[in-house]
């Protein structure tokens, strides 16, 4: 190629260039403001589509609390069958020498948190502080739970390996705990409180960081260590449940049916019963819906890409007609000089620059309304219907729409420029 042809370059950086560009959108102000808003409307429903397919996903995602993903729970079950000349019906009751078991013996597990629980989602145990008494639910856990469950630490501290150790009368509560028992401005750390008829000094404030319908009751709970809890009810070494953390390199269904056939085989129940310990596996779960989100996206890019076509088409059938428009005046410009390219890239410029602009407009109207709504909705976990979560516009989606954008001008302009 010749340097004369590579002249247009220079011209695209020359303000007669964007004189004439702005000039001849101007020249049809109709016909430009018209093309302008089927781009406008394509960036502007693909951006909306993306920020509120999030807000579902965000939705979903709060569903499963504060707890890891990769986090499996196991709880005690009643046998389904008979084994080992014992009848079905027998209660299956874990300890703390099982939790050891499967901390040592199966591969993949990061950390095993044994745990107590009183109280149920209704929270009946009587807790009291001073001449203030509520039901909240009581938790005796370990310094692992805080491993597994995101929680905030508003003030104070955790459980610690020591608090379960020396079996310490210590108690970390959530921050609905804290308002139905403290005065507003009373700091509740190092205060005594009445745990059922025991007294324990609050060490610890936390609060859930997501906002949903579970909020009062995983704000609701007070925490003991699980060796105090034990001691205060005759537990022993028996325990109501297990969370279990998987390692993020291995396949939590895989380490799920290892820990039921260890204890299975150390519980004496049948290899086939499938009732007597209970499982609940979170990443299983949220895999499924995983998938469900992953072909929402895939319809929310191939609806806004096909919105964004139209508009392209719209572009391109535009710039045809001012091209056929302006034949006499190209033919002038080839005259006195003019390359194909210049010409080429004068056309292409005029489209790339309408598609821009209206794309850029599409894209921050999209942003507004999406971040109005996260705002009204009560920040990034949302306040709205338990189902849907506040919207968020991801930044690389963003850029990735902005970037087919910037090509779709190209294309749109090219044919008719060729012409």
């Amino acid at each position: 190629m010749r340097v004369r042809d590579l002249s247009f370059v220079a011209d695209l950086f020359a303000m007669d260039h964007w004189h004439e560009v702005f000039q001849t959108l101007r020249r049809n102000r109709l016909r430009t403001f018209l093309t302008a808003c089927g781009v406008f409307w394509g960036v502007f429903m693909l951006v909306l589509m993306l920020g509120f397919s999030r807000g579902l996903e965000n939705g979903a995602a709060s569903g499963f609390g504060s707890w890891a993903l990769n986090t499996v729970f196991i709880w005690n079950g009643e046998t389904s069958r008979p084994f080992a000349g014992r009848q079905p019906g027998r209660r299956i009751q874990m300890t703390l020498d099982d939790a050891e078991a499967i901390r040592t013996r199966i591969d993949g597990v990061e950390v095993v948190d044994p745990r107590n629980f009183r109280g149920g989602r209704g929270g009946s145990n009587q807790i009291s502080h001073k001449d203030r008494t509520d039901g909240f639910a009581l938790v005796g856990d370990t310094a692992a739970a805080f491993k597994l469950e995101t929680l905030d630490l508003v003030a104070g501290r955790f459980l610690d390996d020591a608090d379960a150790a020396e079996l310490r009368k210590v108690a970390v509560i959530g921050s609905r705990v804290r308002d139905a028992l403290f005065a507003q401005g009373d700091n509740p750390i190092g205060a005594a409180i009445g745990v059922t008829g025991t007294q324990m000094t609050v060490v610890g404030v936390y609060q859930s960081p997501r906002q949903n319908d579970g909020n009062d009751w995983t704000n609701g709970r007070v925490f003991v260590p699980q060796s105090t809890y034990a001691r205060m009810y005759g537990m022993g070494t028996k325990v109501d449940s297990m969370a279990v953390l998987v390692r993020a390199d291995r396949n939590s269904a895989d380490v799920e049916l290892a820990i039921k056939d260890l204890l299975r085989a150390r519980l004496s129940v049948a290899p086939d019963d499938t009732r007597a310990i209970g499982a609940f596996n979170l990443a299983k779960e949220y895999a499924k819906i995983g998938k469900l989100f992953q072909g929402i996206a895939v319809l929310t890019w191939v609806v806004g890409l096909m919105t964004l076509l139209a508009g392209a088409i719209g572009v391109s059938n535009i710039m045809m007609i001012a091209v056929a428009e302006r034949t006499r005046e190209i033919g002038i410009r080839k005259a006195l000089g003019a390359t194909p390219a210049s010409i080429t890239a004068q056309i292409v410029t005029e489209s790339m620059t309408l598609t821009a602009l209206s794309g850029y407009l599409g894209l921050v109207a999209a942003v507004g309304v999406v971040e109005a709504a996260a705002h009204l909705m009560g920040g990034p976990s949302g306040g709205g219907p338990k189902f849907f979560g506040a919207p968020q516009v991801d930044l690389t989606r963003a850029l990735i729409a902005t970037a087919v954008l910037t090509l779709t001008g190209a294309l749109a302009g090219l044919a008719p420029a060729r012409n």
